[in-house]
């Protein structure tokens, strides 16, 4: 099992690899007994003995949290404008986690926190093809043919989109509620596709990701995947379709 130091760290489960990275040029990092800085030493850990601060690295056991962010919440860490974050819902959490994916600061919706590196990995490859289902409310009715084009794939600048499954859920006087599962993780996509359309999303709401859904949990909540969650994650991630 050979590699490099900033990796050992970061799927030790303890911290990201941006962290790891400036914790061992900070020399808290010992290997056979000899500080190194260099982030991209490899390492055998069949062979090698690591230290973290003097203290031998373990693995930290896996932490799978599904998560209900509000919108007007970061998924990041910490926020120089100090404005609030996802982690600011998890203060009771021991263990470091981290967001699988992002969703923008006025998206709501599922989100997985884990240090499971593997299947974060996993899950945010788009060979992969993991769905991810949203509600959405544009800004103008929506036809049956707009529709088609979301389920058919649009043309946007960073190439065309994957087909997608598409539900009209109801209209209103002037708006459309429709659900749509993508298997991609572009930066503001849904959005971007609704707008492409000559429209604009006016609420977003991430409500599966793969076979989980919101169920009964509560926006600004969090509870534990389940042991068979957690399976049924790995199977929908393990197999490039």
């Amino acid at each position: 099992m050979v590699k490099t130091l900033d990796r050992v760290l970061s799927k030790a489960g303890i911290g990201s690899r941006t962290e790891a990275r400036a914790w061992i040029e900070q020399g808290r990092l010992k290997v056979n007994g000899k500080v190194v800085r260099d982030p991209e030493q490899w390492v055998n850990l069949n062979r090698d003995q690591v230290f973290f601060d003097g203290k031998p690295l373990r693995v930290e056991k896996k932490v799978h949290l599904l998560l209900y962010k509000p919108k007007g919440y970061l998924t990041t860490y910490k926020d120089p404008d100090g404005r609030p974050t996802v982690y600011d819902l998890l203060k009771d959490v021991e263990q470091w986690v981290f967001p699988v994916g992002r969703l923008d600061m006025e998206t709501s919706g599922l989100l997985i926190m884990t240090n499971d590196t593997d299947l974060a990995e996993r899950m945010t490859n788009p060979d992969y093809h993991v769905p991810k289902t949203y509600l959405v409310k544009t800004s103008t009715l929506l036809s049956d043919g707009q529709l088609q084009q979301l389920r058919q794939g649009l043309e946007l600048k960073d190439g065309p989109t994957r087909p997608a499954r598409v539900e009209r859920i109801r209209d209103s006087e002037s708006k459309t509620f429709f659900e749509i599962t993508i298997t991609e993780g572009r930066n503001r996509q849904v959005r971007r596709m609704v707008e492409a359309l000559e429209s604009k999303v006016l609420k977003l709401v991430r409500v599966a990701i793969g076979p989980l859904r919101i169920g009964e949990l509560q926006i600004g909540h969090y509870r534990p995947l389940q042991p068979a969650e957690v399976k049924v994650l790995v199977a929908a991630s393990s197999l490039p379709r």
